[in-house]
């Protein structure tokens, strides 16, 4: 699991971050924006209260957190199986 370690707010929902590995990149999530949850966000100053939690997640009050794994796979454009080791089942059962 990758860990947050720097956040800053950008201007139109972005998001400036710098994981534990030395990843550094923006994540844009205003396709967010308005959303269940999300409409928290409509306040522009609501969003800039972004914080890093205890795991590494972001987290704003105790409304929304965002999974650090699904941010890095948005800043560094890996997939899931490029990220996470799984097993091929094939090989296993040959």
């Amino acid at each position: 699991m990758k860990h947050i370690i720097k956040v800053e707010a950008l201007n139109d929902y972005k998001l400036r971050l710098e994981f534990d590995d030395g990843v550094v990149g923006i994540a844009d999530v205003s396709n967010l924006v308005g959303k269940g949850v999300f409409s928290l966000w409509r306040d522009v100053a609501e969003f800039r209260k972004v914080l890093i939690g205890s795991s590494g997640e972001l987290v704003w009050g105790g409304q929304i957190d965002l999974c650090p794994d699904s941010l890095y796979m948005k800043v560094t454009g890996q997939q899931p199986d490029e990220m996470f080791s799984i097993p091929n089942l094939e090989k296993a059962c040959a």
